[in-house]
């Protein structure tokens, strides 16, 4: 797939070809959604508790008298049929996580890479610089790409502070290191903005020369 390297002012400067075992490869529905169920499970902290009758502290005394007042009869207000009771068949915290082969979870990048790509939304610039932090002018440079109308997602070949804290105040915009490229970010996304060095990075991890793991 041939596509345009643009410039940070939106100028066309080359065209290279992106690789077909990443950016055209089977999209496989199923994986990705497999892959995105993982990762927000991961996500999950999981440290939700309530508690039983055991554990609610409440006076342990019988509440009335078994006898002659004409209602229920109860022995604790505990019980979880009352109000400030304890709380029947409630979360307690556990673990969420879940596990995939690695050679799967890279894969399902592939497969929303290709999808992105397929649907014209990834944007090649030859490189992201700025001397100073500045979100007027990061702006600027994403309304000359032509991505300014949706959520974007930026893939970083390594920190860098200045573009990270331009893009910090932007609602929609997110920058990632290109190493940590993952399907709920790209799913995500209605645009994915990688420059040459984090492309090369993106080649280098998810490349079929890689697939023997």
């Amino acid at each position: 797939m041939r596509v345009p390297v643009m410039n940070m002012q939106g100028e066309q400067v080359q065209e290279i070809d992106l690789r077909s075992d990443i950016f055209e490869a089977p999209v496989n529905v199923a994986l990705m959604h497999q892959a995105l169920v993982l990762q927000l499970a991961n996500a999950r902290q999981g440290t939700h508790s309530t508690k039983t009758r055991g554990e609610n502290n409440r006076s342990t005394a019988k509440w009335y008298r078994q006898k002659g007042t004409g209602r229920a009869r109860h022995g604790s207000r505990n019980a979880n049929i009352f109000v400030g009771g304890g709380i029947a068949h409630g979360p307690k915290p556990r673990d969420y996580s879940k596990r995939m082969p690695r050679a799967m979870r890279r894969a399902a990048v592939r497969s929303a890479l290709s999808v992105k790509a397929a649907e014209k939304q990834i944007v090649i610039v030859d490189a992201l610089q700025m001397a100073t932090p500045k979100t007027k002018e990061f702006a600027k440079v994403l309304q000359s790409l032509a991505v300014s109308d949706g959520k974007v997602l930026i893939l970083l070949p390594e920190r860098n502070e200045a573009i990270e804290r331009s893009a910090r105040n932007l609602p929609t915009v997110q920058t990632l290191r290109a190493g940590y490229v993952n399907v709920r970010d790209l799913l995500g996304s209605d645009h994915v903005v990688i420059p040459l060095g984090a492309l090369e990075i993106v080649d280098a991890l998810l490349g079929r020369h890689e697939a023997t793991e």
